[in-house]
């Protein structure tokens, strides 16, 4: 079991998550400590604990032993102060663009006006001005997905949790999208944790990966991603990192 007790923006201490009146484990005494404006990735095969592991960091559950604290507080139900990112958009398809990201802050008693700049501020950091007025129909996955990012951003969140958010993007898309998402991480420093399958991905933009396990339930390694932003995929320090957590997964699958 890996334990990072100390200080930190995000706290998990001694979490743990079971299903069916106790009967299915899934998260076993977690201990993870996350510092502010960290990119935090977690990998991990299907069925691992990823998605309840980012569920409860939402508060949209809640774990049956231990706690989630985010800047010494207590996690006790969702909050602005978290912004969540999902493999499916969730855009409401009767608004455009721009009122999609306006959403969040009309609801948090923004003006009109302060809404509209806010939007206008995210869509530009995703690169997607030109398209304020088109609805989420008129718009490809990727286009899409950026403005979900934008949407939860423009909340102003300590933390942005993003569940496999690539998950549903074709290949080429990914690549762009990753990229963008590096530069606005890099221009924010927004706490980010990154659920991924995608091995690459994490090292691309992960400055910690925490590798979960099925066995344990719990997150078993944690590697630091020693390689300066932005980063070469074809390197060998990039290669030989890919090879060893690739290893790590696969012996789960072997044993």
């Amino acid at each position: 079991m890996c334990d990072t007790k100390s200080q930190g923006h995000v706290e998990i201490n001694g979490v743990t998550k079971t299903y069916n009146n106790g009967s299915t484990a899934v998260l076993n005494e977690i201990n993870l400590t996350i510092d502010k404006g960290e990119f935090f990735c977690i990998i991990g095969h299907s069925g691992c604990g990823k998605s309840t592991l980012l569920n409860l960091l939402g508060g949209f559950i809640k774990p049956d032993m231990g706690e989630i604290k985010v800047k010494g507080k207590e996690i006790s139900g969702p909050s602005n102060e978290r912004g969540m990112v999902f493999q499916e958009y969730g855009l409401f398809p009767w608004n455009t663009v721009l009122e999609n990201i306006s959403f969040g802050p009309l609801i948090n008693n923004k003006t009109k006006k302060q809404a509209k700049e806010i939007a206008t501020e995210y869509l530009e950091f995703v690169g997607l001005s030109h398209v304020a007025n088109l609805y989420p129909d008129q718009l490809s996955g990727g286009m899409k997905q950026r403005v979900a990012i934008a949407r939860a951003m423009a909340n102003k969140p300590e933390v942005l949790l993003m569940d496999e958010p690539f998950g549903a993007l074709d290949a080429f898309t990914r690549i762009n999208i990753r990229e963008m998402l590096q530069k606005v991480w890099m221009d924010t420093k927004i706490t980010i944790i990154f659920v991924t399958h995608s091995v690459e991905e994490a090292i691309f933009l992960g400055q910690r990966i925490g590798v979960m396990k099925r066995e344990s339930k719990d997150i078993n390694k944690i590697i630091k991603v020693d390689q300066p932003y932005p980063r070469d995929v074809y390197s060998a320090s990039f290669i030989n990192l890919r090879n060893q957590l690739e290893a790590e997964l696969m012996e789960e699958i072997s044993s």
